[in-house]
């Protein structure tokens, strides 16, 4: 069997106690289906999901810490995402995710060596000015704002004269019309910057996150290419100030919510932009998160053989981004922060082993029951033993199709269970992550109910053949439709009405278990403060194997 430089072997030893199951082990990820209030704001409770309540009354049940350090985050006030979620589920412990690194690396300089020194040092002798482009919010997700105000601080420390932020209004993991606020407190360091002598430092551009800059797993190229533009050649509507900008885009459409602002340019009196991208010039992409910065990072750094838009003329740059958002593919080429080193997942265990596994997704979360899942990973570990499946998502607002591809989802791992080649197979939901982000209470809910219909279809086909079946979520989202203040009371807009919410929660997810093998299992209940890093030797032991001892303890035990 093959194993790991140093003697790391990859062999799995029979379960003591546990045979094989007769059938295959099944993990479904309802993503962002957390465990909330039950109130009238928790779409999951609010929905009709007769299945989950059926299987909540037969399956063996607890709930998991999807937040926090229970993920690698900084602290339990940090909500967790798809992304640690994923790594941690199919990591089978805890590694410190990227908010953490980058806080790290920050607190102790670490940053400012390496490609910052380079990079600061080939702007400083070009001449050429110094561009931040990035999520602007504290939501901390995919970037912090206290991060970038430390590089803008730094680079006015190392001599930096001119300095362009484009910022992309968030909206999503942090309140829908916030934008505001981080802008404000940007321009008011800024500000205080410029009134040193030599010193140029201004918003140049921006947008949305979901209409500009950040798409993921090629869902849309558009996006990219609209902030593309705005960013590099200033092309977009001109406005005096991102504050304009903002302001006029939701007078002419009330009810616009800042994840979805068009592009906007900053210009001078006479109409010019003030912050295109040049040649000598230095560009950062200051999100840590790598799904939504691939993307641009490859449009900056690929030569002739780029084709997804037209980039009209490529300037020369010093591109970098905050971390490396795929390691397989060295996207990108320079980074100031060197990622988690997640080895010897779940899926290299099954893989080397020879066990056929089967991975299915829409596109919006494709890349998480894989690339993340992995451990950052592009690719296979081994083509003989995996087979993924994407299924293209709808390019629509959520909201206005709640149901997403669910049952294209369920199609396929249905499709899988039929071949009878897979002993494991793991899937996404994405729709009550998706459309929870939108906000609308209403869409969340019949999100929820897609997702339980198409449960009702998987279970009996699954206990059919024997097999065993696992419901858990990343995290929490569709759970808490709500802004809520510090007695958890809704807070209620200018409208009148209860202020929605956007971002993920910090509420525990499921974690359900049922036994269709003819085994007898338990939950164990002595692991305190269990996590979904306890998910992947959870899964070993159904399969009849040892879990390695480095994995977070399992939460089965074998009944008496």
């Amino acid at each position: 069997m093959n194993s790991r430089p140093g003697g790391d072997s990859f062999q799995l030893q029979p379960h003591e106690q546990l045979e094989a199951p007769r059938g295959p082990v099944v993990l479904l990820v309802l993503d962002g289906v957390g465990v909330g209030r039950q109130d009238a704001f928790d779409a999951v409770a609010q929905a009709r999901t007769p299945v989950l309540d059926d299987l909540r009354q037969r399956a063996l049940r607890t709930t998991l810490k999807a937040h926090g350090t229970a993920v690698g985050l900084p602290s339990d006030g940090d909500m967790g995402n798809s992304e640690v979620g994923h790594n941690t589920l199919g990591a089978g412990r805890v590694f410190d995710q990227g908010a953490k690194l980058v806080e790290f690396a920050i607190e102790s300089g670490g940053i400012w060596i390496g490609v910052w020194r380079k990079l600061v040092n080939k702007t400083l002798s070009s001449g050429g000015a110094l561009h931040f482009i990035g999520l602007l919010s504290d939501g901390n997700v995919h970037s912090h704002e206290r991060q970038l105000w430390a590089m803008i601080r730094r680079a006015d420390e190392e001599g930096i004269r001119r300095v362009c932020v484009h910022p992309l209004v968030d909206g999503r993991d942090v309140s829908e019309t916030s934008g505001l606020l981080y802008i404000s407190r940007l321009e008011e360091l800024l500000s205080s910057i410029n009134e040193k002598a030599e010193r140029d430092y201004r918003i140049a551009s921006g947008g949305g996150r979901m209409v500009t800059t950040m798409d993921r797993y090629e869902a849309d190229w558009d996006i990219v290419a609209r902030g593309y533009r705005a960013h590099v050649h200033g092309e977009g509507r001109a406005f005096t100030s991102a504050k304009e900008a903002i302001e006029t885009y939701r007078e002419e459409e009330p009810g616009l919510t800042d994840q979805y602002l068009p592009p906007f340019v900053i210009a001078d009196e006479s109409g010019r932009p003030v912050g295109r991208i040049g040649d000598g010039d230095g560009v950062i992409f200051f999100n840590f998160r790598g799904d939504r910065a691939i993307e641009i990072s490859r449009a900056f750094e690929e030569g002739e053989e780029f084709t997804a838009f037209d980039r009209g003329k490529v300037p020369d740059v010093f591109f970098a981004g905050m971390m490396l958002y795929d390691g397989d593919l060295a996207i990108p080429k320079n980074y100031l922060v060197a990622p988690p080193s997640i080895d010897r997942t779940l899926g290299e265990f099954l893989a080397r082993n020879e066990v056929m596994q089967f991975a299915c997704a829409e596109t919006q979360k494709y890349g998480h029951v894989t690339y993340f899942w992995n451990g950052n990973r592009s690719g296979m570990f081994d083509e003989r033993y995996e087979e993924y499946c994407e299924i293209p998502s709808d390019k629509v607002p959520f909201d206005q199709r709640p149901w997403m591809k669910s049952a294209e989802t369920a199609d396929r791992l249905l499709e899988a269970l039929a071949s009878e080649r897979f002993r494991f197979i793991r899937a996404n939901f994405a729709a009550g992550d998706m459309v929870g982000h939108t906000g609308v209470l209403e869409a969340a809910i019949l999100a929820v109910q897609a997702v339980d219909l198409q449960l009702g279809r998987i279970l009996p086909e699954l206990m059919r053949r024997k097999g065993v079946l696992i419901v858990t979520a990343d995290h929490g989202n569709s759970d808490d439709m709500v802004e809520r203040d510090k007695d958890g009371l809704p807070k209620i807009g200018d409208n009148g009405k209860p202020k929605p919410r956007t971002s993920h929660t910090l509420n525990p997810v499921e974690f359900l278990l049922l036994e269709g093998s003819g085994r007898s299992i338990a939950l164990s209940p002595d692991i305190e403060d269990p996590g979904l890093s306890n998910v992947a030797g959870s899964v070993l032991e159904l399969l009849g194997y040892q879990p390695p001892e480095f994995y977070d303890r399992s939460l089965i035990e074998v009944s008496s």
